[in-house]
């Protein structure tokens, strides 16, 4: 599909960069951007009962450093001369997923930048609002990377489940105009229940029906984790971005014992997009 409508996701300090990939990201695909500012209020601990001056204080300067960042936000985003919208929110941890839920539900695409992956708080609302809830594909940037529109190679992270073939088909505009699609298969299983008797060659074929250059790549993980073997193969091959479907086991376990999605999530050699 098209992607006509960005929602980026920004945090409250030091959002600067994470701003210019999404205004380079919309001209370059001819998209409305629609930016949303926001922070996580902090929440008082035992010791803050009754709630003190310094809590507060906290608080205030939060808004005030929101407010802030929204106003220069405005001002690039004018400069940029881009259909925009924007908006701030400075919510409690329990319903920030859901203020993004509710703006990523008319978005294609929901972006990331590196510094709103380092608030660990911010990451996982965006996670669960837009991935989970609204189902949009989120894309996950660096301050280097080439844009996403420009893309020439992309590895495709495949295992013949749903969430990766949402991720492909949500992604299908980016395939298609790549130069190669490097399918990859980690420890194929060539079984009717896994991944068929030639692992990978039935979703290459889905792909070259939309005009993908596609090529299968099976790959033994040597008892290394799935994450290392993709993201070592992305360099190999010289992808310039990953596509993956999101969480193939609970959310919960992942977190808790971590795995490919979160691994991703946090750190990743190329720009990232996953879906579920």
């Amino acid at each position: 599909m098209s992607f006509k409508t960005i929602l980026s996701v920004i945090g409250n300090r030091d959002q600067e960069t994470d701003l210019a990939k999404a205004i380079e990201l919309a001209l370059q695909m001819d998209a409305h951007l629609t930016v949303l500012v926001m922070d996580i209020a902090i929440t008082p601990t035992l010791s803050d009962y009754p709630v003190g001056t310094v809590w507060l204080d906290q608080r205030v300067e939060d808004m005030k450093a929101l407010q802030s960042t929204t106003e220069r936000a405005k001002a690039s985003l004018t400069v940029a001369n881009i259909p925009y919208d924007i908006e701030h929110f400075y919510t409690e941890r329990p319903f920030a997923a859901d203020v993004i839920y509710r703006h990523a539900l008319y978005a294609d695409l929901v972006l990331l930048g590196e510094k709103t992956r380092a608030n660990s708080a911010l990451l996982s609302a965006v996670v669960d609002g837009a991935v989970f809830e609204a189902q949009r594909p989120l894309l996950l940037t660096s301050a280097t990377d080439k844009p996403a529109a420009k893309v020439r190679k992309v590895l495709l992270a495949w295992n013949s489940r749903p969430e990766a073939g949402r991720a492909a088909r949500e992604a299908m505009e980016l395939l298609r105009h790549a130069e190669a699609v490097h399918l990859a298969v980690v420890d194929p299983d060539a079984t009717y229940l896994a991944n068929g008797g030639e692992p990978g060659a039935d979703m290459a074929a889905y792909l070259a029906r939309h005009g993908v250059n596609v090529v299968v790549d099976q790959l033994p993980s040597g008892g290394r984790r799935v994450q290392d073997v993709l993201n070592s193969h992305a360099v190999e091959v010289g992808a310039d971005l990953i596509v993956m479907g999101a969480y193939g086991h609970s959310r919960l376990r992942e977190r808790v014992f971590g795995g490919v999605t979160q691994s991703m999530l946090e750190e990743s050699p190329v720009p990232v997009l996953i879906a579920r």
